[in-house]
């Protein structure tokens, strides 16, 4: 997630989305409970890790690697952040079914890019948001 996401269309992410309802009043919809938990990764993480695989030693070329943050994140959580950066407590989350299929937690083990490649992600879910709300709020303005 960053900077410059589109908050509309079919492939639309929760966050750009869920940062467009709480600005206009909106309802967020959370399904199920709120306790999905995903392993958010801020876009400079992306490019970090990117960078240093393709600076890596001819051993650690081309491999796969997860890139994430190496931590998970609930929805509930998700939605709090949100609201606290906007200062929107008007706005508060409605509960939907749990979607079909979907997986209930998701926490990347990033070892592998950190053993081999010395990536340490440069921000954590929190400053992530901060950075994305905060481009949002100027693009917007």
């Amino acid at each position: 997630f960053g900077a410059r996401q589109d908050p509309n269309g079919a492939y639309a992410a929760v966050i750009p989305k869920w940062i467009d309802a709480c600005l206009n009043g909106k309802p967020i919809v959370i399904n199920g409970d709120g306790q999905t938990s995903r392993d958010f990764c801020y876009v400079d993480n992306v490019v970090q890790a990117n960078l240093l695989a393709a600076l890596a030693d001819d051993e650690n070329k081309n491999e796969v690697y997860n890139v994430a943050v190496g931590d998970s994140t609930t929805l509930n959580e998700l939605f709090v952040a949100i609201q606290t950066q906007l200062a929107c407590a008007q706005v508060q989350p409605v509960y939907g079914e749990f979607r079909q299929g979907d997986v209930r937690h998701s926490k990347a083990d990033i070892s592998k890019a950190r053993d081999r490649l010395g990536y340490q992600p440069g921000f954590t879910f929190q400053a992530g948001i901060t950075e994305t709300v905060a481009a949002y709020l100027q693009e917007h303005a």
